[in-house]
Parts: C-alpha cells; structure tokens; sequence
C-alpha cells in the first residue's frame, strides 16, 4: 500500500478526503467524539461499504460472459442460424460497437439518475439481453438481445472506475485490481463451463447461453438499496447536506470545486484512449475468434473453450498485481511494452504452431490481455477529481471502443477470404506496435485538468 499512500500524497483532492474524513464520522456520532481513540466507521457504514464491495464483483463477473460464452459456441451458433465468417465477425464487433455508443451517455445517466440506480438499471438489461437472445429467432433478433445486454455492460465499463473513486478514493489500486479480478473470473468462467454446460443441458447451443442472465440478474440485487443515491458524478461544489454531516464521506474528494474540462485538449485523454482502443481490439478479437483458432487446428472444442479460460484466467492475479504495481511507479509505459510483448510472442506461436504449443500461446496472451486492467488503473490516475475520471473513463472507453470495432469484423473478413489464419494473425501481431507506443504515452505522470482545464 505504500505505492498507493504516496500516490494519495500527491493528489491533494484526495488527501483531503483522507484527512477530513475521521472529523465528519465524529460530527456524526457524538459517543466517538468524545473518545481519545480513533473513530470507527458506525454498523451501518461498514456494512453500506461491504454492500458495495459485493455489488462491484457481482457487476464485474458479469462484464464479459456475455462475449465469451458465445465466442465458446460461435460455430454452433454460425450454423445454427446461418452466419457466413463476415457475418460472424460483424457479430463479434458489435461488443465494441455498444460500447462506444452507449458509453458515452453513462456520465450523463449518472448524473441525472445516480450512480447506483444507472448500474442497477445496466444489470437488469444485460439478464433481459442474455434470456433473451437464443431464443429471439433469426441473426437480427440475436443482435438485437445482445445490443441490449451489451448495452447494460457499457455502462456499467464506464462507471466502474467512477464507483472507486466515489467510494474508496484513497485505494483506486486495490479496488481497480478487486473488481478487474472478478471481470477476469467471469470472462474465463464462461470461456470455461459454456460448452459442458450446454452439453449437459442437452446440446442446444441456445439454453448453454441463456444460462448466463441468472448470475446478472444476481447482480441486480445488492444495487437496489443504492438506487436512491443521487450522490454521483457531479462537477465539483460543496458535497449535498448528507455528505457534509458526514454520513458519506466517501465522496469528499469532489468537495473542492472542478474546473470545467475539454477533454478533447488533453494529449493524455487521446493516447488513454488509443491505447484503451487497440488493446480492446486485441481482447475482442481473442474473446470471439481463439477458440474457432485452435479448433481449426484440429483442437477439440471443449479443449479449444478451456484454452480460451486460460486466456482469461490469467488476468484473475494480473489483474490484482499490475494496477497495485502500476499505482507505485511514476510511469506506466515499461508495464505496457512488456505486455505488448508477450502479445507479440503469443501471435507469433499461434502463427507457427497453433495445436502443438497451445497451451503456451494461451498463457502468453492471457498476459498481453491485462493491459484492460492497465488501462483502466491509468484512468483513476490521470484525473485528481471524481467529475475528471467521470469524464475521462467515458472519453477514454467511448472512443477506444470505436477504434476497436472494425478489428473483429476484419479478422473475420480476412479469415473467409484468404481461407486461413496467416493474414489475421499478421494483423493482429501488427497492432501490438503502436499499442505499445501509445501506452508509453498514456502511462506518463500527468492528469488530463493540467492539460485540458478551460
């Protein structure tokens, strides 16, 4: 913790949350005023914050089965409803596609509705979109069920970094790495289980997907006492009367006023955003197309869906370790190289020997693939105030997601016409340069109100 101490030290927004914190519980409850020792948080604070601990990993867990489970049964659904491989890649863009579209109002549904309500709502849609989905009949409607599932997952991405740094704005790190753990979790849990489930549940591809809508719904629930808070994304001013009597202090980062952003000014918002673009181009790609990868080599399917949990597994301690580890050094970059790296090894291997070192080129990937939660660590440390992550995390996910769309959609157009996989793994071995490049320039040791306050 001393990394994220230091890094508290030097953002004076959140010092003062630090330090003011102790005197507004007291003015709350007068039997700790009058002791000598430290103040403890009352019964119901601390269970207002485990409730929303357990509210983030459920949201979490459910951030990517939506794109993995079907990445597990792609094959099974191309034949089922009669999808060429372009068509099938347009499907494995529309992720980033909902992404960029509906991320981008996430800070304004925040702010006018509350944090909590926005991700209970968001919840809700992705059970519907998942339940819904196999069952809608024909390719349309099973874009239309995923668009609404996806939609519900937007902005709950954008949101997530603006939840820590509402509620713990002195462990943006830890937190970061807790809920990006239990995204990484529930990514390779349906890479996983996808295909035994649906082959106990009977072979049909559409049951082993509509599964997935009960652990979201699952999620709904613990947002629902928060879904009155109002207390949220705002620009900055005196903190509401409940805040300043110091039944949540957790918000008194943005206590001090915000100066107005154009975040458009901010060279470090554009290469967060670039850099969050390409190495989501990476991650959709090897969500919606590894498995069909290793099963064109002769894999079988069950392994070729294990292989791409392996995948995501990795980013289960990675997750945990790279944004503690990113929040003590003063620059980011030598984390993202070294990710890109293994990027670039893994294409490589699948490339050359895509069955006989499957196991490796997994593993290697798995790790090239946090650069997700890299990315979302650097956007609670590029911005001092809670309004200035609000709107980099949108800025930053909206924009990176558009960047992302055309990758699957190619992968699968060059796939269908150079009938193997030389071309798209060329290509996406290729993006790994410039990823790197604009990751040195995201991790440097700036935030974005220096550059883009009005």
């Amino acid at each position: 913790m001393a990394g994220e101490e230091t890094r508290t030290q030097n953002h004076p927004d959140i010092r003062s949350s630090a330090t003011a914190e102790p005197q507004g519980a007291a003015e709350a409850s007068p039997a700790r005023a009058g002791s000598g020792t430290a103040a403890v948080a009352p019964p119901a604070r601390a269970w207002t914050m485990r409730l929303i601990v357990v509210a983030i990993v459920l949201s979490a867990l459910n951030l990517r089965p939506a794109i993995t489970s079907l990445g597990a049964l792609l094959e099974e659904v191309r034949d089922g409803l009669g999808m060429s491989g372009s068509v099938a890649g347009l499907l494995t863009s529309v992720p980033p596609l909902c992404f960029a579209v509906f991320g981008v109002m996430a800070p304004r549904l925040a702010r006018r509705f509350g944090l909590g309500a926005v991700v209970c709502a968001g919840m809700a849609a992705v059970a519907a979109g998942l339940l819904v989905r196999p069952y809608a009949g024909g390719t349309a409607g099973f874009l239309a069920g995923s668009a609404l599932a996806l939609m519900g997952i937007a902005v709950s991405n954008v949101l997530m970094p603006v939840i820590v740094k509402r509620w713990f704005p002195d462990r943006v790190g830890s937190m970061t790495g807790l809920y990006s753990m239990a995204l990484a979790l529930g990514t390779s849990l349906a890479a996983a289980v996808t295909v035994p489930v649906t082959e106990a549940m009977g072979g049909g591809w559409q049951s082993g997907l509509a599964v997935w809508a009960a652990l979201a719904a699952a999620a709904v629930v613990p947002w629902i006492p928060f879904v009155r808070d109002r207390g949220g994304v705002r620009a900055g001013g005196p903190p509401p009367a409940a805040e300043a009597a110091g039944r949540e202090p957790h918000a008194r980062e943005e206590n001090t006023p915000a100066p107005a952003l154009r975040i458009t000014r901010s060279r470090t918002a554009w290469a967060l955003a670039v850099f969050f673009g390409l190495q989501a181009t990476a991650a959709y790609i090897t969500m919606g197309w590894m498995a069909q990868i290793f099963r064109d080599a002769g894999v079988a399917a069950g392994t070729a869906g294990v292989l791409l949990a392996v995948t995501m597994v990795m980013g289960v301690p990675l997750a945990f370790v790279i944004p503690r580890l990113a929040t003590r050094l003063p620059r980011q970059g030598p984390i993202a190289v070294a990710l890109g790296i293994c990027g670039l090894a893994g294409y490589a291997g699948l490339y050359l020997a895509p069955a006989g070192g499957a196991w490796a080129w997994a593993l290697l990937l798995g790790v090239s693939n946090c650069a997700f939660p890299l990315a979302l660590t650097m956007v609670g440390m590029r911005a001092r105030t809670g309004a200035g992550v609000a709107q980099l995390s949108a800025f930053a996910q909206s924009t990176g997601y558009l960047i992302s769309i055309p990758g699957p959609l190619l992968v699968g157009v060059l796939y269908q016409h150079s009938g193997g996989w030389g071309l798209p793994l060329a290509m996406m071995a290729a993006l790994m340069i410039p990823q790197m490049a604009v990751g040195i320039l995201a991790g440097r040791d700036r935030t974005v109100e220096d550059e883009a306050a009005r």
